[in-house]
């Protein structure tokens, strides 16, 4: 599945959002970063990724879904880590391809 980060108006750059402190566990900040998924339609569908530090963030520019990203859940079947989502550049997909 090809996926974008668009440098639109900074939609590339990761918005912060905390969670407030619940019981025993601290407040914790996480940053979300706009992406877009080519599923097939007539246009792309936008979603987000979250990362732990801003450093994290993806750089504007075409990806694939690494292999890592999926899983197999309790009732076998494959899904997607929603906490393991991993990005490979495109350009390193085709020139794995191409080999």
């Amino acid at each position: 599945m090809r996926i974008q980060i668009i440098d639109t108006n900074g939609a590339h750059i990761p918005t912060p959002r905390t969670f407030p402190a619940k019981g025993d566990k601290p407040a914790r900040t996480v940053y979300e970063q706009k992406a877009y998924a080519h599923m097939g339609g007539v246009f792309p569908v936008e979603f987000k990724i979250t990362h732990d530090d801003h450093n994290d963030a993806y750089q504007v520019g075409e990806y694939e879904l690494a292999p890592s990203s999926f899983k197999v859940n309790q009732y076998g079947q494959l899904e997607l880590d929603r906490f393991g989502l991993q990005l490979i550049p495109a350009s390193n997909v085709l020139d794995k391809k191409a080999s």
